[in-house]
Order: C-alpha cells, then structure tokens, then sequence
C-alpha cells in the first residue's frame, strides 16, 4: 500500500470512527449546551490529547501489552467502567438532588466549574480509561504504515490525522450545541439533558463491563 493510498483509506477509517456518537459526542453536547464554552473546548483538547498519546504509544509499541495481557485490558476496562458508572450517576443524581436549582450551576446563577482545564482534565480520563481505542489502535495502526516508512514517526502522524479529524468534528458539535443553548435556559431543560446524558453514559459503562 502506497503512502498516499495508505492515507486516504486511514482518514476513511478513523472518520467514520469518529461521527460515530459515543461517550466522547455527548459530553461535548452537553457540555456546550449548557453554556460552557471553555469548558466544552477543555473536554475536545483533552479527548484529542488522549487519541494522540494513544497513538503515540502504539506507535512504541506499549499498547500491545492490552491485547497480550488480559490482565493489563481488565484493570483498564474495570476502571473506566467504574469512571463512567460514576460519571453518568453524578449527572442524574445531581438533576435529582437539585430540584430548585439549574444543573451545572451554582445556586447564584454562576456556571460551575466552567474552566477549560476541568474540561481537559475530564476529556483526557475518559479517554484514557477507554481501553478499546487502545485496541482499535493496536488493531489497525499498524496495516496503515508502508512499507519502508518509519514506523514511530508514521505512526504519530496518523494519529495527528486523526486527531485533526476530530478537532473538525467537534467544532460542528459545539456550534450546533450552541442552537440549542436558548431552548436549553430553563432549569426543567437542563434537567432533561443531564438526566439523558448521564443514562447515556451509564449505558455506556454497562455495555463495556459486559463487552469481552
């Protein structure tokens, strides 16, 4: 495979990966729906910084301990389920316990934590604590390098593709995020949000504890 057919067919690959809703979309959307702007950016950079050490250490050859040793996968996989079971229960019990108060706010009306670092902070961990990127990585990384081509240095570009591709992404999440942010001013909206986010996400840390 040549390096520009290489390429095009990994763009192909990692595109449809990333349009693909999971936990990364909706806590962009909802982030951004809530207002938080820096917040929201803070969450894509710190995603897109976890995909490009992802893939740097693919590219070293560290990830393939996950697929050699299933005990390396289990500790990973039980500690990002444990993450989204309490990432997804925060945000419904929070909609549950603050009946009399917007969701993501403090009860003077002032965003909550709306920092671009807490939103890094929160993209790269669920990133990280998601071992199946790790296995995509280690999957398909690989069969995207010539022949010939060095390997460390392939590999990270690829990943800077696909981080690229994801940055494009997630600017047409926030600004379609941003449509809705007025229908979303009520507290009863916000409510809803968070209460179909939070059981989206619990969702999804159910179906990876039971994912083999």
């Amino acid at each position: 495979m040549g390096t520009g057919s290489a390429l095009w067919s990994f763009v192909l690959v990692v595109g449809l990966l990333t349009v693909t809703p999971g936990i990364d979309t909706a806590l962009i959307l909802r982030t951004a729906a809530l207002g938080h702007r820096r917040r929201a950016w803070g969450v894509v950079l710190g995603i897109q910084a976890g995909t490009l050490l992802w893939g740097t250490l693919t590219s070293l050859g560290l990830t393939a301990l996950l697929t050699a040793s299933r005990m390396a996968y289990e500790l990973l996989r039980w500690a990002g389920v444990a993450y989204l079971l309490w990432l997804g229960g925060r945000m419904v019990w929070e909609t549950l316990r603050r009946r009399d108060g917007r969701p993501g706010e403090t009860r003077d009306g002032r965003p909550a934590r709306d920092g671009l670092f807490a939103g890094w902070r929160q993209g790269l961990v669920t990133n990280l604590l998601n071992p199946k990127v790790g296995v995509f990585y280690v999957a398909v990384l690989p069969q995207f390098v010539p022949a010939g081509a060095p390997h460390f240095a392939t590999g990270v570009l690829l990943a800077g593709v696909h981080v690229l591709l994801g940055l494009v992404w997630s600017t047409a999440l926030i600004g379609l995020a941003r449509t809705l942010r007025d229908r979303l001013r009520r507290p009863a909206a916000r409510r809803v949000l968070d209460r179909v986010t939070g059981t989206v996400i619990v969702g999804l840390g159910l179906r990876l504890a039971t994912s083999d």
